[in-house]
C-alpha cells in the first residue's frame, strides 16, 4: 500500500539544509519515492502552529518508508535535522479505494 511521508519543519539552524537536500533527494529517489511537494507556502486554516516547511513525499510502501527513515544511509542527515530543526516526520497509509 502506497504511504505517504508528510514532514513538517520548524527550522532552528539552517545549515544542514543544503547538504541534507543534496543527499538525501537521491536516497528518496532510488527507493521509489516521489517528491509531491517541498514549501514554505503554507497556509494554516486550524492549529496552533504553522510549520515553517513542509516536504510530502510518495513511498511505494509502509516497509519502503520505513527502510528508509532507519537506514544508515540516512542516520546521519536525520541526525542533521534533528539538530537544526523540530519536525514532525508522519507516515499516512493512501486508503479508501483511492489505491
Amino acid at each position: 500500500m502506497t504511504v505517504l511521508a508528510i514532514i513538517e519543519t520548524n527550522i532552528t539552524d539552517p545549515s544542514w539544509i543544503e547538504a541534507y537536500t543534496k543527499e538525501v533527494t537521491p536516497m528518496v529517489l532510488d527507493l521509489g519515492g516521489r517528491y509531491l511537494t517541498r514549501t514554505d507556502n503554507i497556509e494554516l486554516l486550524e492549529g496552533d502552529e504553522k510549520p515553517q516547511f513542509s516536504v510530502v513525499v510518495e513511498f511505494p510502501s509502509k516497509e519502503v518508508a520505513l527502510g528508509f527513515y532507519h537506514s544508515k544511509e540516512y542516520e546521519p542527515y536525520k541526525k542533521a535535522r534533528h539538530a537544526g530543526s523540530t519536525s514532525k516526520f508522519l507516515l499516512v497509509p493512501i486508503e479508501n479505494g483511492a489505491e
